[in-house]
């Protein structure tokens, strides 16, 4: 039985740190620009010429 109270004790911990995670990844800007990356892959890249001989 005292093994359910540290498991319960660690899932609680982990929740914290992941909400910790999750709110300063929000303080730094990760989630400002959603448009640009989900855009990205529908673009076509510019390819470099090939190289003169």
């Amino acid at each position: 039985m005292n093994i359910l109270y540290f498991l319960i004790g660690c899932s609680v911990l982990l929740a914290l740190l992941f909400l910790a995670a999750f709110f300063w990844a929000h303080r730094n800007g990760q989630n400002d620009d959603l448009y640009t990356t989900s855009m990205r892959m529908l673009l076509d890249e510019e390819t470099e010429p090939p190289a003169k001989k």
